[in-house]
């Protein structure tokens, strides 16, 4: 055991680990077992009877993930809406926002390419202003910038990333959404890779919505996210486009739009993903979250130290607080070239790239991303 967490029945779980070292869960987690015996099984459901009928068989599990998902995250299920991916979620929250000329949208310095190029599209087409608060001394959102921000009025909305995907912090999440709250501002959170590497609760943290992906450190499958819409704000909201899931189409010229969140879905979907990313909240919650956060934090700490103390190896994870991903520059060598060589080992991390963080104001050409999960072990 291991920050009470049974670590070899982790591994057990984990085909992969027998056959990789993965340090890269910040980009797609190994799955357990339960996860992909869970689509698998429906993937042969499928074959055998129809894909339609299949969906009808399974209609308690599909129901399952909607609970899963809010349990994990403290909401309801009707808050929820299963989506595809986590860009995909956030997009059908940040699109339905109607924004007028002029008003400004706060974010941070180290927002993501997807969501930057979305706050780029909204500000050419409605007049809106994109501006990204300042840093703290540590690297993360400054609270004291963003509250006279908020004083200064004309905000529509705040959207922040919880955990960056680059530099190891994590934003004060709840300290940001008690701001908003104040000031009577929209708080959209991107969770992208803060669900399943510790525990998030929607009403602590103050949010009106949430997006987040499945294969990250969750350990779902790929091509699974979901949405989380605070309930009395999700009436006022018109997704950028409907289907005949979200609405329901009542005459010529006249739709009805669903009351709950799947108005944020679309009909055709991944049903055996989808089954296996509620089996992925339930295997992460069973494991228990808070568990899951301390060994992660206990694996990276050591990580950065032992990284330091190696020649020629600089560790560049900012943030008062800091998470499982753990970014590095081996002087001399490029970091695409380093990733190479690791994978020649069977060693799994990822590169980190300047072109998906234009706003960042302490910028890194390249670098090293190792983040690791409650599954890993010995790391050097």
């Amino acid at each position: 055991m291991s920050e009470g967490i049974d670590v070899e029945a982790l591994r057990a779980d984990t085909p992969g680990c027998a056959h990789v070292a993965h340090f890269n869960n910040a980009g797609a987690a190994l799955p357990p077992r339960p996860v992909t015996d869970a689509v698998t099984a429906h993937l042969r459901l499928e074959a055998r009877i129809g894909g339609y009928e299949a969906a009808e068989h399974a209609e308690k599990a599909i129901a399952r993930s909607y609970d899963a998902i809010a349990a994990l995250i403290g909401a309801a299920p009707d808050e929820i809406a299963l989506i595809e991916n986590a860009t995909r979620a956030w997009d059908m929250a940040f699109y339905s926002i109607p924004f007028a000329p002029g008003e400004r949208i706060l974010t941070t310095t180290s927002e993501y390419a997807s969501n930057g190029i979305a706050f780029a599209q909204i500000a050419r087409r409605t007049g809106a202003r994109v501006q990204a608060v300042p840093d703290d001394e540590h690297g993360q959102m400054s609270l004291p910038a963003l509250a006279a921000e908020l004083d200064r009025g004309g905000v529509r909305l705040v959207a922040v990333n919880h955990v960056p995907t680059h530099n190891g912090l994590i934003n004060p999440a709840e300290r940001i959404g008690a701001l908003c709250r104040q000031a009577g501002v929209t708080f959209l959170l991107d969770a992208c890779q803060s669900i399943g590497q510790f525990p998030v609760d929607v009403a602590r943290i103050g949010c009106d919505m949430l997006s987040a992906t499945g294969r990250k450190f969750l350990r779902g499958p790929r091509g699974t996210g979901f949405l989380y819409v605070r309930r009395d704000l999700i009436t006022r909201l018109e997704p950028p486009f409907l289907d005949l899931h979200a609405a329901t189409w009542t005459a010529p010229g006249r739709y009805d739009i669903r009351p709950d969140a799947r108005r944020f879905e679309t009909w055709e979907r991944n049903v055996a993903a989808q089954i296996g990313l509620g089996v992925a909240a339930d295997y992460a919650r069973a494991v228990d979250l808070a568990a899951t956060g301390r060994r992660i934090q206990t694996l990276a700490d050591g990580l950065r130290r032992d990284l330091a103390g190696l020649p020629g190896i600089t560790v560049l994870d900012r943030g008062e607080r800091r998470c499982g991903i753990v970014t590095f520059d081996v002087h001399g060598h490029q970091a695409t070239d380093v990733k190479r060589e690791l994978r020649r080992h069977n060693v799994n991390v990822s590169v980190t790239d300047i072109a998906h963080h234009r706003l960042d104001a302490h910028p890194v050409p390249a670098a090293i991303r190792a983040s690791v999960h409650h599954y890993n072990t010995c790391l050097l």
